[in-house]
């Protein structure tokens, strides 16, 4: 499964150096000095990060074999992505990544199917989209320990104990 990291957005500047757009939690590896990042689409790349510097809380990237504004332009929008099986695990028991989420069963305590994960949101509080096993409208579940009291990404299921009235 392939993972956004970055979109590319406009040019910084005459030498070729662009806006970045962060969508990782470690920026600092993921655009290191000498790192290939894949792109969406695939045409654009892999690209090779040659620089990197914060300016103003926007992180700057130069890529090699890109020079000049012009050149920059053409990757605006660009999406930097990554192969899920890169990213390393946690090491929390308690905690994982959104494509460990995205795909599980979901199942209530007493076994009856309610669905599949489909997304992961955070807005303040992370709530997991399940599109329902009968149809119908999406289920936003909040993804905390009270409500989801076992996840097993390795046996594809995630066993929730929703209250009276979520689902």
């Amino acid at each position: 499964m392939q993972l956004v990291v970055g979109r590319i957005g406009r040019p910084h500047g005459v030498r070729g150096e662009v806006t970045v757009e962060v969508r990782t939690d470690d920026p600092e590896v993921r655009f290191a000095a000498g790192t290939s990042i894949a792109t969406d689409p695939p045409a654009r790349g892999p690209l090779v990060v040659e620089s990197r510097r914060w300016h103003k809380g926007m992180l700057l990237v130069a890529f090699a074999g890109v020079a000049g504004r012009d050149a920059a332009e053409e990757l605006r929008g660009t999406m930097l992505v990554i192969d899920s099986a890169d990213v390393a695990p946690t090491g929390d028991p308690d905690e994982f990544h959104d494509h460990q989420l995205i795909g599980l069963a979901v199942v209530t305590t007493g076994g009856e199917p309610v669905g599949e994960v489909t997304d992961v949101l955070h807005h303040g509080q992370d709530l997991l989209v399940v599109r329902r096993a009968g149809g119908g409208d999406d289920a936003l579940i909040p993804f905390v320990k009270a409500l989801v009291p076992e996840v097993d990404p390795e046996g594809g299921r995630l066993v929730v104990d929703p209250p009276e009235g979520l689902l």
